[in-house]
This record gives structure tokens, sequence and C-alpha cells, in this order.
């Protein structure tokens, strides 16, 4: 076992193993357990589904791959990068579509890993995860100005695209509601100023409790501002699947191949960036294929138990690291910890306003939107980096996320063989002839 290249990093994180890390991995898998459900929830109406799905995707992913991945600290679930591209495609294949590309992109995922694929991340330019990370983060701060400004759109219209939405925000601007905007200006204020003089609670955590007690306690507020309860019905209990009208005709596997690939893709990148960092973080090394495979897993039993897409969370990857989580265990206790939030819990839910929860992705999207990076590459003033970048970072806006990543691909190495063949070219001709 010792050798097997897909071994997954329990096995050698139980060796030795102490009481005294299993009580941090139980504080950690808490804690991170703590910041990971109102994301989740909010991360669920981003990719237009129900906010339990979310938590669905949390507990199963984030079990499966703590059990089975190649990192030590990876904390999976749902994340910001799939919220457009699971909005599309339940918007035009539905719930069916998504669970059907789910199951495919995990097998993708489970063949890359099987094939030893995990080292490619190295060949994706910094520039294009920097343009495309950017370009999601644009595309979800878009998606929240409806429910920070409580704007009511014409009957009828449903926006999927960026562009389409901008324009539809645009047209019923007139419609916003100053109750949400207060609620949602509160709720980023606390977002924002809360970190600076305390670090332990969840920031996003504070900004619930104080939207639902705005939305609650203040005169006129509970008649403007919509909260989840109002929009969704949110169950108790485990989630209960039905196959029953699902599309498995050939014509309709194969048209669902290029959103498989979109989420294998994002997946696969996301998942290991995450173990890159979360190495740097702890000192320690990653096995990319056994957590290509994990995330394959994952990301199936994500979908049978009702949930979305998910990869390595960077952000609750982090947060696990610092509260002293350093096995897999901490991993799963923050599946499990959900789980009973599920069982015991999820009804209050219902109660969150949905400024509240666009002010909590503003933040996400604020956080991964690599700005610092973004600026950081074009004040080298590298025209090659720069056009990738900004090819990347619009295709990503206005189309979607593959044709970004394949373009910014395109052009990165097309610019790199130009290079190579006008330096040689250049060198050959500067050689002295012999007389």
């Amino acid at each position: 076992m010792k050798s097997f290249y897909l071994k997954p990093m329990l096995f050698d994180a139980l060796k030795g193993y102490t009481k005294a890390q299993f009580l941090k991995d139980v504080i950690s898998g808490l804690i991170v357990a703590i910041i990971a459900l109102p994301l989740s929830i909010a991360l669920a109406l981003a990719s237009g589904v129900d906010p339990q799905a979310g938590v669905y995707t949390a507990i199963a992913a984030g079990f499966v791959v703590a059990l089975l991945g190649g990192s030590r600290v990876q904390i999976a679930g749902p994340t910001a990068a799939f919220a457009t591209t699971v909005a599309g495609i339940v918007a035009t294949k539905g719930l069916d579509g998504l669970f059907i590309a789910t199951v495919m992109a995990g097998i993708i995922l489970i063949v890359m890993g099987l094939c030893k694929l995990g080292g490619l991340i190295r060949f994706i330019p910094h520039t294009i995860t920097v343009g495309f990370t950017s370009g999601i983060a644009v595309t979800i701060l878009v998606g929240q100005i409806k429910s920070f400004l409580g704007l009511s759109y014409a009957k009828g219209l449903n926006p999927i695209e960026t562009l389409e939405k901008i324009e539809a925000n645009i047209h019923s601007i007139g419609t916003f509601s100053w109750q949400t905007l207060l609620v949602g200006a509160v709720c980023l204020a606390i977002l924002i100023i809360y970190p600076i003089f305390e670090k332990k609670v969840p920031p996003s955590l504070i900004a619930v409790v104080a939207g639902v007690l705005m939305v609650k306690f203040i005169p006129g507020m509970e008649e403007n501002v919509f909260t989840i309860g109002d929009l969704y019905t949110i169950p108790a209990g485990l989630p209960s699947i039905s196959f029953a009208g699902f599309d498995l005709s050939l014509e309709n596997i194969l048209s669902l191949v290029p959103s498989a690939v979109t989420i294998a893709v994002l997946a696969g990148i996301e998942s290991l960036l995450s173990c890159v960092v979360a190495d740097s973080m702890t000192d320690s090394k990653h096995n990319p294929n056994a957590e290509l495979v994990a995330q394959g897993l994952g990301n199936i039993a994500s979908v049978f138990f009702g949930g979305i897409p998910a990869t390595g969370a960077i952000a609750r990857t982090a947060a696990n690291i610092k509260s002293g989580g350093r096995t897999p265990v901490a991993g799963m206790v923050h599946s499990a910890v959900l789980l009973l939030v599920l069982l015991f819990l999820m009804p209050l839910a219902s109660f969150i306003p949905m400024p509240t929860i666009a002010a909590i992705l503003f933040m996400v999207a604020y956080n991964m939107s690599e700005w610092r990076k973004f600026a950081g590459i074009i004040s080298k003033k590298k025209i090659a980096d720069i056009l990738v970048l900004v090819l990347t970072f619009v295709l990503t806006v206005i189309f979607d996320l593959v044709v970004a990543i394949a373009v910014g691909l395109a052009l990165h190495y097309l610019i790199k063989l130009v290079t190579f063949l006008v330096t040689f070219i250049v060198n050959k001709s500067m050689k002295p002839s012999k007389a």
C-alpha cells in the first residue's frame, strides 16, 4: 500500500495519531462547519438551486474527499467558482441535467487520477487562473445585485448570462427597496469591519444573526425584505432523490458533455490549487492523483445526496489549518457537524434575509477576485501576459469557463511558440558564417 499512487492521505495521517491532535481536529472541524454553513446556503442560491443543496454538498463531498483525498487538510464543498456554471446548467437542462453532468464530471476526474494527470496543473499559466478567477468573481457580484437592492424584474424575465443580468438590473433599478438595501449594507459592513476587531467568530455568522434580527424587530422590514423562507421551502432531515423523468437518451447525454468537462476541469484546477496553498501553509506535500480520484467520487456522492458540484475550498481549507486541523479527521468532523445541523436545525435557515446572502456573496466575490494579482500582472507591462489575462477574464464573463481556458491556453502557447521561433531565427541569422 505504501507505494500505491492513489493512496489516500488518511493512511499516513493516522500513523502515530494522538488524542491531542484528535481534539484539535474536532475543534477545527466544528469551526469550519460554522463557517461553511452560511456559505453553503449562499452558494447554493447563487447556483440557482435550493439552499439545502449547498449543505448536502458540504456533507457528502466534504466527507468523501477527506476520507479518500490526497491532502491532509483539504475541505471540500460548494464553491463560488461553480456558481455561474451550475446556474447555467440548471437554467437550460434542469436539475436532472445537472445530476447527469456532475456524474460524468466525476467519472472524468477519476479517469484523470487513474491516468496520473494530477501533475498537469503546472502547465496552466498563472495568468489564466487569475483571469478566470477574477471573471467568476465579477459574474457572482453581478448576479447578487438584484437581491442586495431588492429589485423586482418584469414578469417572465429570467436573465441567465452576466450581460443579460446587467441589462435587467439597469431596467429594474426603479424598483429597488431601501429596506432591503439597508439590511444588505449593514450586513456587508459587519463582514468588512468585524474581522478587524475579532477573528474567532466567523463574520458571516454575525451578519446572518444581525440580518435576521433587523428583519424581525425593525418595523416595516418584514413586509419589504424577502427571506429565504419567502422564496424557498427548506425541508428538515435527509434528502430524497427521485430519478423519475430523467432524460438518459444518448442525445441528451452528449449535449451535456461540455458541461461535464467544465465541471471536471474547474474541480480539478480549484482542488489542486487549494492543495498547493495548503502545502505551503503546512510544509507538507499532497498526492494530486489521489486528490483527483477523491474529487471525482466526492462529486458523484454529492449529487446522489441531493447536492451540486464540489471542489476543494481554499478559504475553508485555510481556516481548517489556522484552527489546528492537520489530518483528514477535521474534514470528516466538519461534515458530521453539518449533518447534525441538517437533521435538527436546517428550517431555521428560512429566516435568513436575501440581502444578507447577497452581502456574504459580495465578500466571497471580493476575496476570490485576485485583484491584487490582476493588477500586479498589469503593472509588469508584459504585453503577452496582459493579453492572456484580459482575454481569459473577458471570455469568462461573457461566455463560459471552458471557452476562456481553451482560448487562453491556445493564446499563451501560441505566443510562446512565436517567441521561440523569432528568437531562433534571430540567433541563427546573427551567427557568423564560416568563410
